[in-house]
């Protein structure tokens, strides 16, 4: 462009219509994002849901094949259902970890005339062994003590007696959701629990 040019255009001051249109991409990005990142949100949500359903699903049914004396393995069941091979966090999962992962034992007791309701066995009750269990089960299936279901739940803290849900933890701190995850319970009936031969002692 020429001198002569530039000369011959006049000249314009600036508008606030400029200023206007900026504020109002800005808005409408700000808008946008929001609404990607409740969309990301969502659906991470729902990942983890059904996620939980399957991690209580894998975990009751190692769980009914392992003795409930065996910390060891019953903490390893709790790290495979959270896809790990140690203690952490569940994948893109997280505030859910393998210390979530409550793994209960029911008993089927007779409740006097009324039907059997599945009930805890409080850890001071629990037979001494497998083998211990099959003993009080075949002298009484419907004995206080006597493992008949394992129960697997996803609870906020694996040591009260309530199961209370996890709270739902957002990826982006600005885009809250204030829910609860699921317990995600699954309940299956025991097969060996790591049975015994007889003779073996309880330890």
């Amino acid at each position: 462009m020429s001198g002569a040019d530039r000369q011959a255009r006049p000249w314009r001051p600036r508008t606030r219509e400029s200023g206007v249109a900026a504020v109002e991409v800005a808005l409408l990005a700000g808008v946008f994002l929001l609404f990607v990142f409740g969309v990301i949100e969502i659906a991470r949500m729902m990942y983890i849901v059904n996620t939980l359903q399957e991690s209580t699903r894998r975990a009751a049914a190692a769980a009914s094949f392992v003795s409930h004396r065996d910390t060891g393995a019953l903490d390893r069941i709790r790290q495979k259902a959270v896809f790990r091979d140690s203690p952490g966090y569940l994948i893109f999962g997280a505030p859910v970890t393998d210390r979530n992962i409550r793994i209960d034992y029911l008993a089927l007791p007779s409740n006097g005339g009324a039907a059997p309701l599945l009930t805890p066995i409080p850890t001071a009750l629990l037979p001494t062994c497998p083998r211990e269990n099959r003993r009080v089960c075949l002298l009484n299936p419907n004995a206080a003590n006597c493992i008949r279901f394992v129960r697997v739940q996803v609870c906020e803290n694996n040591e009260e007696i309530a199961c209370n849900p996890v709270d739902y933890l957002s990826m982006v701190p600005f885009v809250a959701l204030p829910v609860g995850l699921p317990k995600a319970t699954t309940i299956t009936m025991v097969e060996s629990l790591g049975s015994q031969p007889e003779g073996t002692p309880c330890l």
